[in-house]
């Protein structure tokens, strides 16, 4: 007889384990997002407004493709290709204004087709469905975003050449295609990046955005975009006070300007004030520069340091509607007990 799955199976097990260690966003704009269609999405991801949270299945499909890199390697290897720049000596392209990424490889030789020229290395797996398209269109229809994101790379290393690596994950094909560079399409992509990561103020959407359409039925901004327009993220790059420099650094206006460590902006401080297009909120004069008045429930709220007529950041994204409609035992507990409210 087969022993019942317990509640606690081992597979789910597993994928906690790798939800628990979930990598955080990354700091810059990568290469590999510049193809995506939403200049909203590509500044909410940025400003880490909207953080995408994979589950643990999904999580151990990335490692694989990670882990098929090293496979890749190998196959071209043992045919003369010469690759350097891989792993975790990786070379990186860095255009300014937080827009940068990093290669899978250099190929310095050994290309049959041209063995004397250099090319940019771009590895991904696909599922099956995913492959057969690739096949049959090649990569810049099926896939456009590695398509621009080998563009973006060849004009970062100033290599004209690129090779693409596809492998389906069900059968094990190879998929190979050389890229030529198309300078003109490299730098619309850059000039994109650059824009959006140095606008103050959230971009439009995709064309044809709309709750039921294709490219947004999907995106984890869904419910950001169509429902509640409130980010849950307090970090220091969805306050007011922040700012991206074209230096590929963050400023805080609230102290002086002073240049914002990586590690600092995750976690944020206690003068943290909500960006204005990340609330659903309407905002009105305030008579305190670091402070901001959102009205709620018809009601003005004061969002900054944390006082008997200011709620903080998180406080306002936990529970609206209490900070606008405080009990007195929420004002009470707060004065005397330094507490906030949670949900």
């Amino acid at each position: 007889m087969k022993i019942p799955e317990p509640i606690n199976s081992l597979s789910a097990l597993i994928d906690k384990a790798h939800e628990d260690r979930q990598e955080p966003p990354r700091p810059h704009l990568g290469a590999s997002l510049l193809g995506h269609p939403c200049d909203r999405w590509l500044w909410l991801s940025f400003r880490w407004s909207v953080i995408e949270k994979f589950p643990g299945r999904i999580l151990r499909l990335f490692r694989r493709g990670q882990n098929e890199e090293a496979q890749i390697l190998s196959d071209l290897r043992s045919i003369g290709i010469n690759i350097v720049s891989t792993g975790d000596a990786q070379s990186r392209v860095d255009f300014g204004s937080h827009v940068s990424g990093s290669l899978d490889g250099v190929i310095t030789h050994g290309v049959p087709e041209a063995p004397a020229k250099k090319h940019i290395a771009e590895f991904k797996t696909h599922s099956k469905k995913s492959f057969d398209d690739l096949v049959k269109s090649g990569v810049e229809t099926s896939k456009p975003a590695h398509f621009i994101q080998m563009q973006v790379y060849m004009l970062g290393k100033k290599i004209d050449r690129a090779l693409y690596v596809g492998v389906c994950k069900d059968d094990d094909r190879i998929y190979t295609e050389r890229v030529r560079l198309d300078k003109a399409v490299a730098e619309k992509a850059v000039a994109r990046g650059v824009r959006i990561t140095m606008l103050d103020r959230m971009p439009e959407p995709c064309a044809g955005a709309a709750p039921d359409w294709y490219q947004c039925k999907w995106c984890p901004a869904h419910k950001f975009c169509h429902d509640t327009k409130l980010t849950k993220e307090v970090n220091c790059r969805t306050c007011a006070h922040s700012t991206a420099t074209p230096e590929s650094k963050w400023t805080c206006a609230r102290y002086d300007n002073i240049e914002l460590a990586v590690e600092n902006q995750r976690t944020g401080c206690n003068s943290h004030v909500l960006h204005p297009d990340l609330v659903p909120w309407d905002r009105v004069d305030s008579d305190n520069a670091h402070e901001a008045v959102y009205i709620i429930d018809g009601k003005p709220v004061k969002n900054g340091a944390a006082d008997c007529n200011s709620f903080t950041s998180r406080e306002m994204v936990a529970n609206p509607s209490a900070c606008a409609n405080p009990t007195q035992d929420i004002i009470d507990t707060r004065m005397e007990m330094d507490a906030r409210i949670v949900g």
